[in-house]
Formats: C-alpha cells, sequence, structure tokens
C-alpha cells in the first residue's frame, strides 16, 4: 500500500489574482515561506521516503522546506507534476479571464478544454500527472511514504483519478496553498484519507505492519471502521 503526500506550493504574490501558470521567477511570498515552514513541521514525524516537486520555483522551494533537516534527503523534480500550460491565458488576472467565453467551460466542461495559444488540455494534464504517480508507486514499492509537491489543478485531477470521477467533477475538488492531500494506492483501488488538509496530525499516515492484502486487505485505509462503513460490533 503506497501513500501518496499531496502538497500543493504555498502562497505567491500572484495567487489568487493571476492564472501564474508556467510564468518564471514566480517565487514563494513571506505567507507562502511561513506555509511551507508550517507544513514542513507537520510533516516531520513522518518518515518519507522520497520528495518530488515540480520543476517551478513556488513547489521547489515548498519541498525543500520540507526536506531541510531531513539527513540525506533530496528534492527530486518530475515535470510532470509541473503546473497545466494555460497558454495565452498564461499570467492573466482572474477578474479579465472570466469574461472569457472559455471560462464557463472550464468550470463545468473541463474534459473539453484545451487553452489557446500552444497551450495544454487538461485532459493531458490529468494523464500526464496520474502516469507518474503510477510510475513512481512502483520505483518506490508498496510500503512508501512520499511527499509531491504541485499546483491545484495538477492535485485536483488525481484526486478525480483517485475516486473514479469524470474529469468534469474535479472542479468540486479544492486544494487550497499548502494543503496536504493524501491517497493510499492498493492493489484494489486507491482511498482517498485526507483532501484539503491544513491542519491534522501526520503521525499516523505510515501503514501498519501487517495491514496490507494481496487484494488490498480488509481494511487498507486503516480505519476503525467495519468494511463497508458498519459501525462496528452489534
Amino acid at each position: 500500500m503506497t501513500t501518496l503526500l499531496l502538497a500543493r506550493h504555498g502562497l505567491t504574490h500572484l495567487t489568487g489574482p493571476v492564472l501564474a501558470g508556467w510564468t518564471p521567477d514566480v517565487h514563494l511570498s513571506d505567507a507562502g515561506q511561513a506555509q511551507a515552514k508550517a507544513l514542513a513541521t507537520r510533516l516531520t514525524s513522518l518518515e518519507l521516503d522520497a520528495i518530488v516537486s515540480s520543476p517551478l520555483e513556488r513547489c521547489q522551494e515548498t519541498a525543500q522546506a520540507v526536506a531541510e533537516g531531513r539527513q540525506g534527503a533530496e528534492v527530486l523534480t518530475d515535470e510532470r507534476f509541473g503546473e497545466c500550460r494555460y497558454g495565452d491565458w498564461t499570467g492573466r488576472p482572474i477578474a479579465e479571464l472570466v469574461k472569457d467565453p472559455l471560462w464557463p467551460v472550464v468550470q463545468a466542461h473541463p474534459s473539453a478544454v484545451t487553452f489557446p495559444g500552444g497551450g495544454e488540455s487538461l485532459s493531458a494534464v490529468q494523464y500526464r500527472a496520474v502516469a507518474a504517480v503510477r510510475e513512481w508507486n512502483e520505483r518506490l514499492g508498496p510500503k512508501a511514504v512520499y511527499l509531491v509537491c504541485s499546483h491545484g489543478d495538477v492535485i485536483k485531477a488525481i484526486v478525480a483519478d483517485a475516486m473514479g470521477l469524470h474529469l468534469d467533477q474535479f472542479q468540486r475538488i479544492t486544494a487550497d496553498p499548502a494543503s496536504l492531500t493524501v491517497i493510499r494506492y492498493t492493489p484494489l483501488r486507491p482511498f482517498v484519507l485526507r483532501l484539503n488538509d491544513t491542519g491534522g496530525d501526520t503521525a499516523g499516515l505510515r501503514a501498519a505492519e501487517g495491514s496490507e492484502g494481496e487484494d488490498g486487505g480488509e481494511n487498507p485505509t486503516g480505519s476503525d471502521a467495519a468494511v463497508g462503513g458498519g459501525s462496528g460490533t452489534t
């Protein structure tokens, strides 16, 4: 059972008012640096088998905050976790983009969207990101716990896949700056353990020894609830 921790980067001066995309030299703001340090503190008690990041500076800086203080830890870069390439939308104010005829399509039918001016389709973003997750799961092994620092739309696309949702539903998912989303991948199916978590303890996110099973286990999430959502013994 491989456990994936998805962290969104901390705040930048563009987060919120501008669609940054692959705009170069977008670094964490003072608030974003504080968020990254707080995330690192939350993860101190959890051993990580790898720390992987989008190549963009805001993710690299967030991931580096987590790596600091961990002996031998390094930040590995995987471009497949990079932000969607928004083409002509890159760097434009959100207040301007909401007036574009493509905006409601992005919100209601994102699987149909390819961003203008040589941008990516959101379907392609999901495909590359999920493929990267599967590859890292295989590389690190079934007992691994690892962190990927990425971007809001990328994280939402991975979560939608894990939950068996069509990409058109991914706008119902939220990934705030410096939030933590946790997915456990078993041979049977993925399980979303946490979503958009900004304050919970992380010490128990490594699965207990002996809890895995060839078919995904009877209790692959580590929950006290009985299989099927029961309330325990009767």
